[in-house]
């Protein structure tokens, strides 16, 4: 099965780059809806333009709409989705469940991709996933190629193979959001993660400054006969942020690495990929790398590549001995860390020169006050950068065939292959005196200079004795070029929504409940005691142990390989655990990321009873979301507690030769901490609690129906105090009813 290479684009710019250089689709996004909002991102003429380009060249277009959709936005989301459809996009690309669901009720043939940010890793969510219609899902970028493998689906199957590396499972961190209020699941992320950290044990700063979350770049050019043999059917390419010739030139590596058996890359090649943006290479977890050569401690920056030392200095001038060629405005990096353009190029004897070679010793203005020795990096290559955004545009083969006999109808055609456009003319006449010769009409058929077409191909069937127009001639070529580009962009589809207004029903009053989440032994049975109506434990032992009505079992957010439960009460973390709602009692935990109400009468349809709904929605958030729902699944809110900013595969506290029985805290700029732990995975957890007691009564009035607690270090004194003051709240509404 022939391989998709999928390249980003962030502008027009990038995805000619990425067309020209051999990519079968390109992904990108509008202005709304993506998850890279700060990218340049496509206006909608600039979409229709986009997906026009492509379809010339024979290449698909996906566009992200991969944010948690709020319940304010999702009509004017559909009318986006209607416009993407209406102008012929091949695939969307979509996180939120909710908008998945309404995606295939309205249209019914577009089709669906489901983003990395919807958390997909088991057998399972891919089943859920393909039972909503999916076409196509982009894996977790945690899963390594044997687990890909396993996997005994016909679904579509989406791999990341080259680009930036989120520390996070995708679609599961909060970190953004709960620092500076920026949400990554509505493409906001600040990148927290490549900021600098220092490391707290206990009290006691043991690292300072360094970039403990950092990943490197995923580079898996040496595993692409791996690649090629595995389930995977599309690789992409991450850099919707990243310039036009990062695009073209990697899009170009892996065209070439895909389409020749056992090819190498050059050390010019591997070179230039490192000019262009690298933190550091890594083969990433698709390929089992171990945590130490996951992360980049000492930067979180383009490193570069190394051209040559610095080995003198003055106020004025740098001295350096290249170990590689330098060329006049190449960007590089000196040992204080500091950039600069090479503006001036001076030789030995001190003469200005544009371009100096591997073993030159060449000067350089000290603009960066560097008083050190060290290596010189490259960060910009302007000679790669030159050869990329110049290369030619694409040329279509088409073939030609032309039918020209004396007292018959004139017969031109053009065909791409797929597409044939025909002109039928008037009936030829004889030559009076110069006769139009095959060579001639060779000449003026086949000029296709400025049109994004290639004459391949001439059949030519003419008599030895006839007279055609040279304007005749030149009329027909671009009618029929004009033409043949409109059959190759032209999607015949329309559809023009309609969609159901919500009726507000009353809905009953139900009494409310308190839920809350335990980590220890302690918190259970200060829990049961109060008989709270949902306690959710994380250890199975435990729950195992305190197994009641009310008590429920913690499933993990990440299951490689589901177990089997029945007769049992679970709060399930990831969709591929709905496959458990036969035969339990399931309430489904904030992670899910519930912000509509698509979702939620999705959830309750498959037999979820109680909902928590994400911490990211505001209180007017939760307003609209309840004011246009009418189900009967129980709403959870967390209004008091510490939640987890991030989880992550790697693990932190093996990698840094840690001792898990210590307490550990990333240490941002700001003097805020983060408590770092790890067990199967590692945990980031937020350094402030979540506190909406005060508004309870708001809440109780817009809908929620029950308290959610969600413990972390809390004791049994502080745990009855918060109960028994939402239960005094709730008490005080009943002493109104009576």
């Amino acid at each position: 099965m022939k391989k998709e290479l999928l390249a980003p684009a962030g502008d027009m710019e990038c995805l000619k780059a990425a067309i020209n250089n051999g990519a079968d689709a390109v992904y990108l996004a509008g202005k709304s809806f993506g998850a890279r909002k700060f990218a340049k991102n496509f206006s909608n003429e600039e979409l229709e333009e986009a997906i026009n380009y492509a379809h010339l060249y024979g290449v698909k277009i996906y566009v992200t709409v991969n944010t948690i959709i709020y319940e304010t936005e999702i009509k004017t989301c559909l009318k986006y989705i209607e416009f993407l459809y209406n102008a012929g996009v091949d695939a969307v690309i979509v996180q939120d469940i909710g908008l998945i669901r309404l995606i295939k009720k309205y249209f019914k043939d577009l089709e669906i991709h489901a983003s990395t940010q919807a958390h997909t890793h088991n057998i399972e969510q891919i089943k859920f996933l393909e039972s909503l219609g999916v076409k196509r899902v982009v894996l977790a970028r945690e899963m390594s190629i044997e687990e890909i493998n396993k996997l005994d689906t016909n679904m579509e199957l989406e791999i990341f193979i080259h680009g930036a590396l989120c520390i996070s499972y995708s679609g599961l961190c909060l970190f953004s959001s709960g620092v500076l209020n920026r949400s990554g699941n509505r493409g906001e992320c600040a990148g927290l993660c490549r900021c600098p950290y220092n490391l707290i044990e206990n009290d006691k700063v043991i690292l300072k400054n360094k970039y403990l979350l950092s990943p490197k770049e995923f580079n898996t050019t040496s595993y692409i006969e791996e690649l090629k043999r595995s389930k995977a059917y599309s690789f992409k390419i991450e850099g919707r942020m990243k310039s036009p010739e990062y695009v073209g030139y990697v899009t170009s590596i892996y065209r070439k690495l895909l389409d020749n058996d056992n090819y190498i890359l050059s050390e010019e090649e591997i070179f230039n990929l490192k000019s262009l943006y690298n933190r550091g290479f890594t083969k990433g977890y698709l390929f089992n790398t171990s945590d130490k050569e996951f992360i980049s401690i000492d930067s979180s920056n383009h490193l570069g590549v190394k051209i040559g030392d610095v080995i003198s200095f003055t106020k004025d001038k740098i001295k350096i001995k290249l170990k590689h060629k330098l060329t006049q405005e190449d960007a590089i990096r000196l040992p204080n860390d500091k950039g600069m353009y090479v503006n001036f190029l001076y030789n030995e004897k001190m003469m200005l020169i544009n371009r100096a070679n591997t073993g030159d010793i060449i000067y350089i203005d000290n603009k960066v006050e560097l008083v050190e020795l060290g290596e010189v990096r490259l960060t910009i290559n302007k000679e790669l950068v030159r050869e990329v955004l110049n290369k030619k545009a694409k040329k279509i083969n088409i073939n030609t065939y032309i039918y020209a006999h004396e007292n018959k109808n004139l017969v031109v055609r053009y065909s791409d292959g797929i597409n044939i456009v025909e002109y039928v003319g008037e009936v030829v006449d004889s030559a009076k005196n110069s006769p139009l010769t095959s060579e001639r009409i060779k000449e003026i058929l086949g000029k296709l200079g400025n049109t994004p077409f290639n004459a391949q191909e001439f059949n030519i069937y003419v008599s030895d004795n006839i007279f055609i127009s040279v304007g005749v001639l030149n009329e027909i070529r671009r009618n029929l070029i004009e033409k043949l580009k409109m059959k190759r962009t032209n999607v015949n589809r329309h559809i023009s929504l309609k969609l159901e207004e919500k009726t507000n029903l009353d809905k009953e009053i139900k009494p409310i409940k308190i839920s809350a989440k335990a980590h220890n032994e302690e918190q259970i049975k200060a829990l049961l005691d109060l008989n709270v109506d949902y306690i959710y434990v994380t250890n199975k032992d435990l729950y195992d142990k305190y197994k009641r009505d009310n008590v429920y079992l913690v499933l993990d957010r990440v299951i490689t390989s589901h177990l089997e439960y029945k007769n049992e009460n679970l709060l399930i973390g990831e969709t591929g655990a709905l496959k458990y709602t036969l035969n339990n009692n399931i309430n489904s935990d904030y992670y899910l990321n519930a912000v509509n109400t698509s979702y939620l009468e999705l959830l309750e349809s498959k037999g979820v009873k109680s909902v928590t709904i994400s911490p990211e929605l505001s209180l007017n958030l939760i307003g609209d979301l309840l004011n246009n729902y009418s189900g009967n699944i129980e709403i959870e809110c967390i209004v008091y507690g510490t939640i987890e900013y991030m989880i992550m595969k790697y693990n932190f506290i093996r990698n840094m030769n840690l001792n898990n029985n210590k307490n550990y805290y990333l240490e941002d700029k700001s003097k805020r901490k983060f408590r770092i732990y790890s067990d199967n995975y590692t945990h980031l957890i937020s350094d402030k609690k979540i506190n909406m007691l005060d508004n309870l009564k708001d809440l109780k009035e817009i809908g929620i129906t029950v308290f959610r607690l969600e413990l972390f270090d809390e004791q049994k004194d502080e745990i009855i105090e918060i109960v028994n003051m939402i239960r005094k709240i709730r008490n005080e509404k009943n002493t109104e009813k009576n």
